[in-house]
């Protein structure tokens, strides 16, 4: 990690770049999620079609084709609509089969595109082929980081966002690498990183993206004022960029003010249904009392899910997560265990150990929430599970001290778990 920041901070006239065929990262749940600045939507529109015309007269040109793959899954991301991801993958293996030797960019638009759809695995092997013919390629490195990164492969994460640090010290490598920090528990110098990024953005887009991850380690630590003037800062830059409202409407339910979290949540969901962010609706509605309305969120994430797997995605967390929000300690337990067997992430080790435990299986849930910590990072949520898994079986001392870390580390991590880790501290004691 020390070599990692260093070869940071001798870099030289660092420029921020918008990410580009390497710019999907994982799952977009807790902790935090990684979203990508990205180019207005005319202009992608714009991009596509004239990459539809060249096509049309030079139909054997396999580098358009792979930039129309791109494209397309640029488009699935700005959209949030996953039927993008058949027509990327259709122009990128078209691209592929016009030139299989040496066409490192239809690799990576595959890697990226399977990133997109939480095949990490495939990703990593697209990634590895391309960087076999080309590497320098930075967009390939990026490919390489986030499958790594969510297949749990720590030192090999690591690794590979320290070599796209060395070709392209843009927002890419630096949200990586901050990212990278954040998973080993390092978020002082993860937050530096992003300062670091924010002082050489240009583009209001990029200053939007740069603000939000500030504003996201700000909440992580429970500085409620200091998340939402970062929030608050990056709309004034870009008011489209929706991270930043979903970020200001979390802030918002934790100060309480329900009616302003859920206008945001709404604005963002219109726009942008994706499961997590309809899951995270739901549960500010439950806590303001809105339960109908809250289970109306969760029927239409189960649709978004469903959609995204009919599209190609596999998404067993997601899954999961949903589950656990409709009451079925049974169908997340087996949902998380299938994902974790497929890619053995932090995030999965929680989930998994928080529907153990829901389903009255604690000695196992232990197991799990240990993992969820073991790279050095610990979030408020995770310190509230292993908590709560603890005060079931029966370890009151230790309940006391993850509980009370929990609280210490941010006293609003949620608007519902919150309130139940000091009932529990109450309880105990504390």
């Amino acid at each position: 990690m020390r070599r990692l920041l260093l070869g940071v901070l001798a870099a030289a006239g660092l420029s921020v770049v918008l990410l580009g065929v390497g710019g999907v990262i994982g799952q977009p749940t807790t902790p935090r999620a990684v979203p990508t600045a990205a180019p207005p939507v005319p202009a992608l529109e714009a991009a596509i079609a004239r990459d539809q015309q060249r096509l049309k007269d030079l139909p054997g040109d396999y580098t358009t084709w792979a930039a129309l793959g791109a494209a397309y899954l640029e488009q699935a991301r700005v959209s949030a609509d996953p039927s993008y991801y058949p027509k990327s993958e259709g122009a990128l293996q078209r691209s592929l089969s016009l030139r299989s030797a040496d066409n490192a960019p239809a690799l990576t638009g595959l890697g990226a595109l399977a990133n997109a759809r939480h095949d990490f695995a495939t990703a990593l092997t697209y990634a590895t082929k391309a960087l076999a013919i080309n590497s320098y390629s930075a967009d390939a490195y990026a490919v390489l980081t986030d499958a790594h990164t969510q297949l749990g492969h720590a030192a090999e994460a690591t690794d590979a966002v320290q070599h796209l640090l060395d070709l392209r010290p843009g927002l890419s490598a630096l949200t990586r690498a901050s990212y990278d920090l954040e998973l080993h528990g390092q978020d002082d110098r993860a937050a530096s990183l992003m300062r670091q990024a924010l002082a050489d953005a240009i583009d209001p887009a990029d200053v939007a993206f740069c603000r939000y991850q500030l504003g996201e380690l700000a909440f992580a630590h429970g500085d409620l004022p200091g998340a939402l003037a970062s929030f608050t800062a990056g709309l004034a830059a870009d008011a489209g960029y929706l991270p930043l409202v979903q970020g200001r409407a979390k802030v918002y339910a934790a100060q309480g003010q329900f009616d302003r979290a859920l206008a945001d949540y709404s604005t963002v969901t219109s726009r942008m249904p994706t499961p997590a962010y309809l899951i995270e609706y739901a549960t500010v509605l439950r806590a303001a009392g809105r339960t109908a309305d809250a289970d109306a969120q969760l029927q239409l994430a189960g649709a978004a899910q469903t959609i995204f797997t009919a599209n190609g995605g596999l998404d067993d967390l997601g899954g999961a997560q949903l589950a656990i929000a409709q009451h079925e300690p049974a169908d997340a337990v087996a949902l998380a265990t299938k994902e974790w067997q497929r890619r053995p992430f932090a995030d999965v080790a929680d989930t998994l150990a928080w529907a153990l435990h829901l389903a009255g299986k604690d000695q196992e849930a232990l197991v799990y929430a240990g993992k969820a910590q073991a790279l050095g990072a610990h979030p408020a949520q995770y310190l509230y599970h292993q908590g709560a898994i603890e005060y079931a079986l029966g370890q009151r001392d230790l309940a006391r001290a993850s509980l009370k870390t929990a609280l210490a580390t941010n006293p609003h991590f949620s608007p519902v778990d919150a309130p139940e880790a000091a009932r529990l501290l109450t309880i105990l004691g504390s």
